[in-house]
């Protein structure tokens, strides 16, 4: 499939099938994320592959979210703003920016094995801290379901090209 029907492809998957993820997949889905560009190359990451359902239920103990736990495999994503490259005019720091290109080749990659993904930032970062006993210098930033869709794709809304470029001479 082309890189354009890969991306039109991708939707938000809100509902999972109990399949388990095939260990060959999810490696090509890991790997996609360690080929990931990042600042300087700093890679300021760590990926955690969460199958155990407990687990997975102790990371999302809401009921309104237990969709999200009920997929076979959630990758949470965390990054080291330490290690991070920081921009010297500004100070902004890039851990966000790097974590966030990463997640995209691991959405794109489960898309192009078949799998469902949908980006969840709506959790409680003390809750994940505990529960994966992340070291104070690690930060929780986001996290996604992984596996076979139960839900149909939906039409996307986005804006128009108009809306969101602009051509300068």
């Amino acid at each position: 499939m082309s890189f354009l029907e890969l991306v039109t492809n991708r939707y938000s998957v809100r509902k999972y099938d109990a399949r388990p993820v095939p260990d060959e997949a999810l490696a090509r889905i890991l790997e996609a994320a360690r080929l990931a560009p990042s600042a300087c190359n700093n890679q300021p990451w760590r990926f955690f592959v969460v199958t155990n359902a407990e687990t997975r239920a102790a990371l999302f103990p809401h009921e309104r979210q237990a969709w999200i736990s009920a997929a076979p495999v959630v990758l949470v994503a965390c990054s080291y703003p330490e290690k991070a490259w920081t921009r010297a005019y500004d100070g902004k720091m890039h851990a966000d920016v790097d974590l966030a290109i990463a997640m995209e080749h691991i959405v794109l990659a489960a898309t192009e094995e078949g799998l469902g993904t949908c980006w969840i930032c709506a959790f409680d970062p003390t809750v994940f801290r505990q529960v994966l006993n992340l070291p104070p210098d690690m930060e929780p930033v986001a996290a996604t379901p992984i596996g076979f869709s139960l839900d149909p794709p939906r039409p996307k809304n986005r804006k128009s090209l108009e809306e969101i470029v602009t051509y300068l001479p």
